[in-house]
């Protein structure tokens, strides 16, 4: 590996890291590759026929589905911030990537779940207004106020996001640069430095104070009126309905948001590579290929525009 040495000093600066991934599984690296290339796949046609289906189809010119074109298209994005990566790793068993391309997965990969935490918000107060307030719906959840609502969730991020990835790459690291992960996440990043690095797990601790924690407590605020309205619904089919229309987000808030918080959250002296690891997959993969399955699979007005494309009716 590339080190950098500093004069007058026996430290050594790396401008280049190791991703550990699974290289401690060495007999199954082409039975994984196999795995996450089906895993991506289906998570650029699902998202992507989401996407296509939302845009064109007359029946789904509606704020919800503006909303779900959004979340598919980002879906795509984050899960090709570390995806591809990985599987190059995989099928050239080279695992080295560069300081600079560290930061730039960092960053994007922080962002876009940035992103993701506010437009599941977006969502949910989308949801609350179309059932505790359905008559003012067309004139709160108007076109502008959707572009500026999905503008927000792209945009909110970054401002934080980029000063946090500047402030890890400012620090030292030193003599050690593996990374026991498949990507260049934070946590383990962190683990490498030379020095105290507490300031910086205070600011992640703060983002994801704003980015985890708020969003999660806005979107319980917007569910408990939600289910409060349902309830005193006069009929049963009424209430059927209305559940539906809400259950698929719900679900994946509750994938999202369950794995995210036990990564980011937890205490420093519980964590573990292997766990980090797997609930790193959970919430940068399967979360997001089950996503159009669980939209599709529990949204008549989304099956009824994927017949029309698959059966022509």
């Amino acid at each position: 590996m590339k080190y950098e040495m500093k004069a007058m000093t026996n430290i050594s600066s790396v401008v280049q890291f190791v991703l550990q991934g699974f290289s401690d599984l060495p007999n199954l690296q082409g039975l994984l590759f196999g795995v996450f290339f089906i895993i991506y796949m289906t998570v650029l046609i699902g998202n992507g026929l989401i996407v296509t289906i939302t845009r064109f189809d007359p029946a789904l010119q509606k704020p919800m589905y503006f909303f779900l074109a959004n979340f598919s298209s980002l879906e795509i994005c984050y899960v090709s911030v570390t995806l591809p990566r990985m599987l190059k790793n995989l099928w050239t068993q080279d695992r080295s990537i560069s300081k600079v391309e560290c930061a730039t997965q960092m960053f994007f990969f922080i962002t876009l779940g940035a992103s993701e935490c506010l437009f599941l918000t977006v969502m949910s107060y989308d949801r609350y207004v179309a059932i505790c307030n359905p008559l003012h719906y067309p004139l709160v959840m108007n076109h502008k106020t959707c572009v500026q609502l999905a503008a927000g969730s792209w945009l909110g991020g970054i401002p934080l996001q980029l000063w946090q990835t500047c402030q890890i790459f400012s620090l030292h690291f030193c003599n050690f640069n593996e990374i026991k992960h498949f990507f260049c996440d934070i946590l383990p990043v962190l683990k490498l430095a030379c020095g105290s690095t507490f300031l910086n797990e205070i600011s992640l601790y703060v983002a994801a104070l704003l980015f985890v924690v708020v969003p999660f407590m806005l979107i319980l605020a917007s569910y408990s009126k939600i289910i409060c309205t349902i309830l005193r619904l006069p009929t049963a089919t009424g209430r059927a309905k209305a559940f539906s229309t809400c259950s698929s987000h719900l679900m994946v808030v509750v994938l999202f948001f369950g794995s995210g918080s036990i990564t980011y959250l937890k205490p420093k002296s519980t964590q573990s590579a292997g766990t980090d690891k797997l609930l790193s997959l959970f919430y940068t993969t399967v979360t997001p290929m089950f996503n159009p399955m669980i939209y599709s699979l529990r949204n008549k007005d989304v099956i009824a525009a994927l017949r029309k494309i698959f059966l022509n009716k």
